[in-house]
């Protein structure tokens, strides 16, 4: 019984964790308007840049990531069973697509599914992060490089990690994220998915 509290207790935490909104956060510290207000509408590091404070942006893409990386890191170390594993993780990302602690207002989910594939696989997690890079460079459509990356880490994961529950646990993750893209997936469809910097 201990033991089982103790998961639940992980799995609230992990999810009060990802409701910290990074972006959110670094906007109040620089004395930023709230990321919701402007351009996308989303609190992630994509939209805080619009803001032109790069180092503002580069926190919350950095702290978004660690938020998801930490619990799932701390579970897999801890040698937790895979499927409470599975749930941090799960709990951690949720978190930050309906955080408590900013009105259930979350972003895409980004860069939190990026941190908890590091932690599941490093060598994954840098497949990813170069195919985001390299889409981006091409097209500057952040929202297209998140699609394409959501979509390669499955594929990266299971070749990496071998197609087991774990990796069935982090493709759960990356539709869920391509779902929360729908938006952008129905104006990249159209042609009217705007390149980065020029107004949504």
């Amino acid at each position: 019984m201990s033991s089982l509290i103790f998961i639940l207790v992980f799995v609230v935490a992990a999810y009060l964790i990802g409701s910290i909104s990074f972006g959110v956060v670094m906007s109040k510290v620089f004395g930023l308007p709230d990321p919701h207000s402007y351009g996308s509408g989303n609190p992630g590091a994509t939209n805080v840049l619009r803001s032109g404070k790069k180092l503002a942006a580069a926190l919350t893409l950095f702290g978004d990531a660690a938020k998801g990386w930490l619990p799932v890191w701390l579970a897999l170390h801890m040698g937790l069973a895979l499927m409470w594993v599975d749930a941090i993780a799960a709990a951690v990302f949720l978190g930050h697509l309906y955080p408590c602690l900013h009105g259930f207002k979350g972003g895409k989910g980004v860069a939190t599914a990026f941190g908890i594939l590091l932690a599941f696989s490093a060598p994954a997690a840098l497949c990813v992060f170069a195919t985001w890079i390299v889409v981006f460079a091409i097209w500057r459509i952040s929202s297209l490089a998140a699609i394409v990356a959501g979509v390669s880490s499955v594929l990266y994961a299971g070749l990496i990690l071998g197609w087991d529950a774990q990796v069935l646990a982090y493709t759960a993750i990356a539709v869920v994220l391509i779902w929360r893209h729908k938006a952008n997936i129905q104006r990249l469809v159209k042609g009217e998915e705007p390149a980065f910097g020029k107004a949504k």
